[in-house]
């Protein structure tokens, strides 16, 4: 009944909090100058209501790095093209500016729902190239696409021109990024492929694997029910991060981009949590405490179990 109410609240705006165990009251609604973020652009939002709890230059375009993957994801699956076609690993052609190193070998083959799965999972930018190249009228429409998507979704502050997130030509504001994460969300797989722990490819011609691993550590963390996940950095675009996680009364949107640190994303991804649970931010030292539970509780996740 209090999840349900809770729900309730933020969808109306009106949003009521429990306080920290062993207290007797509850929390007003959370006040924004409450909340102090390292990211230059933030926005959070119930996933169901366009109404934003909070926002930070969110209408200022950026930068937005390997987070186009999510849009490069949805293309794909809206393009209806089997997730089980093996396709051929490629060699880059438009020499992209940044380093696009990858572990796949060359004229070797994966499936297009392997590659799909570690391109959202672990950012692998030569994956989401190859998937844009086999789309059907080839690399050109596909980048023509997730334009006409974004239009669709509504995001007049975002421009795409490549499906890898290399160029810092992607921009989008954190505003439109609320749209796009809600959208894709709506996508039972990329919620699914998103949040996967690790992942092992098995390729062909020749026959090899691989083993990937998600970029955002929250999703190995118990203390987060991560429901979508996708990072992003490059230097003029910082560390990114957006995701869709429950706190307790239902999916939430966070975007959070342009953080100085490989740390700074998952901070502030804590500091939101604080904020929408006690009313208050925190401090320094709460949000280095609450890194440090993430932290400890990825690392007990990871931990091999023993077997008697």
């Amino acid at each position: 009944m209090k999840k349900t109410l809770w729900l309730a609240g933020l969808l109306t705006g009106i949003i009521t909090l429990p306080v920290l165990a062993g207290a007797g009251a509850v929390t007003p609604t959370p006040n924004p100058a409450n909340l102090q973020l390292a990211s230059v652009h933030a926005a959070v939002a119930p996933l169901q209501s366009s109404a934003p709890l909070y926002e930070k230059f969110a209408d200022n375009p950026s930068p937005i790095a390997s987070v186009t993957k999510l849009m490069t994801a949805m293309v794909v699956m809206d393009s209806g093209e089997p997730m089980d076609e093996w396709l051929g690993i490629v060699k880059r052609s438009d020499n992209p500016p940044k380093n696009s190193f990858s572990r796949m070998r060359i004229g070797s083959e994966a499936k297009r729902g392997d590659l799909l799965r570690i391109t959202l999972m672990s950012s692998e930018n030569l994956a989401a190239y190859v998937l844009a190249r086999n789309h059907p009228g080839g690399l050109d429409a596909f980048i023509a696409a997730m334009n006409a998507k974004a239009r669709t979704l509504g995001m007049t502050q975002t421009r795409f021109v490549d499906p890898s997130g290399l160029w810092p030509e992607n921009v989008a504001s954190a505003s439109d990024l609320v749209k796009m994460v809600a959208a894709a969300y709506g996508y039972p797989e990329i919620r699914e492929m998103s949040t996967g722990s690790q992942h092992r490819v098995h390729f062909r011609g020749p026959r090899y694997s691989l083993d990937y691993g998600n970029t955002n550590a929250l999703v190995r963390s118990s203390r987060w029910d991560v429901q979508l996940s996708k990072t992003g950095y490059l230097n003029e675009a910082g560390r990114c991060l957006v995701m869709v996680a429950d706190i307790g009364g239902g999916p939430l949107v966070m975007v959070l981009l342009d953080s100085l640190g490989s740390r700074t994303p998952l901070g502030d991804a804590g500091r939101i949590r604080r904020w929408l649970e006690t009313g208050s931010g925190g401090s320094v030292a709460e949000a280095a405490l609450d890194y440090e539970r993430d932290r400890i509780a990825v690392l007990t996740a990871e931990a091999p179990q023993q077997t008697h």
